[in-house]
């Protein structure tokens, strides 16, 4: 009989009372219950983005940019500094829920991520951020995860069938990782608030077959992680968008029991479900962004989209490819016995 592995909840269980306990402090010793009541909508609207940040490759910001920035007409920067703000306490908390159960996780591509990040976030916020116009930032997040909907459309049967992670070598994991961290970090993170998360889950999965359960933690971390460094940069350096903080104040409590709440349920109902409607919502996104900027875009704009959304999936085909030639080569190698075996399996999940 296998052993359990011990869990360590109770460290996620202190983390949910500091929180808690700061998060009163703010709302009733400082007297902010009311503008926490006054954005009570975004509180709603984040309850499903928190669900789809802990049980998906896709961060909390997935839901809250386009509601703020579509549904309630905010300006596309709230929406990518909410994104980093709400993300802080949502995904952290999903992060140290996953950490504490002792899920699978591809280390040794996640550390070189986190230290990517560490240098690529930063950069992006100073020197690309400020310089991109609104309507591209809304584009930018538009097309990234329309194409990232239209892949699991499409290739969830295969996605959803990987079983443990092809490690090639753990150096070369590290560098693709910190040439993600780095990449990501700089351009769609700092632009949009969210997707560094994506780009990790999408190297996993494509290049190195990958386990949904051992990809999903990992870009939850990693979204973590990037969006503590947004944060705390921002708020030490060019400042956070004046709302921030009140949207903030009315999501934080739902946000961090939701995204660890999505983690749990999805182990139980399976992935492949919930992964299938948050790609739908993807591509709703994106025909929502058309249609409401069509006056701004024309049809070149337009054209000019959809072309963008082809380019990645193309992108990701190739990054499908290169994976399969990689694992192809492995495997031949590892019969021949000239490679050691780094090819973990596990059970497969619920899908």
């Amino acid at each position: 009989m296998q052993q359990q592995r011990r869990t360590f909840l109770w460290l996620w269980l202190l983390w949910l009372a500091g929180f808690y306990s700061v998060w009163l402090y703010l709302v009733l010793g400082l007297g902010l219950w009311p503008e926490a009541k006054a954005h009570w909508p975004i509180a709603a609207a984040m309850a499903i983005g928190s669900y789809a940040a802990g049980s998906t490759p896709m961060g909390g910001g997935t839901v809250g940019f386009p509601v703020l920035v579509l549904l309630f007409e905010q300006p596309a920067t709230l929406g990518r500094d909410f994104s980093f703000a709400v993300q802080a306490i949502g995904m952290t908390s999903a992060s140290i829920f996953i950490l504490a159960r002792r899920q699978p996780v591809a280390w040794a591509m996640l550390n070189g991520a986190i230290l990517g990040s560490l240098v690529g976030t930063p950069l992006g916020i100073w020197f690309i951020a400020p310089y991109i116009p609104g309507l591209w930032i809304k584009l930018i997040f538009a097309v990234v995860w329309a194409s990232f909907g239209i892949l699991h459309l499409y290739r969830i049967n295969e996605i959803a069938s990987h079983s443990g992670m092809t490690e090639f070598n753990e150096k070369w994991d590290f560098k693709v990782g910190c040439w993600i961290g780095l990449f990501s970090g700089a351009t769609v993170a700092s632009v949009t608030g969210v997707g560094i998360d994506m780009v990790l889950y999408t190297a996993l999965v494509l290049l190195c077959r990958t386990d949904l359960k051992i990809a999903i933690p990992t870009s939850v971390i990693i979204m973590a992680f990037t969006s503590v460094l947004g944060v705390v940069v921002k708020n030490l350096t060019t400042g956070m968008q004046p709302g921030v903080f009140e949207n903030w104040l009315a999501a934080a409590p739902v946000v961090a029991l939701g995204a660890p709440l999505g983690a749990y349920i999805v182990a139980l109902i399976g992935r492949k479900p919930t992964l299938f409607v948050v790609a739908f919502l993807c591509v709703l996104q994106f025909v929502w962004t058309i249609h409401s900027e069509s006056a701004q875009l024309g049809i070149t704009g337009i054209a000019v989209s959809v072309l963008a959304v082809a380019l990645c999936l193309l992108g990701f085909e190739r990054l499908r490819h290169w994976g399969g030639r990689l694992v192809e080569s492995r495997s031949a190698n590892t019969s021949s016995g000239t490679l050691p075996t780094h090819n973990k399996k596990t059970a497969p999940d619920k899908s």
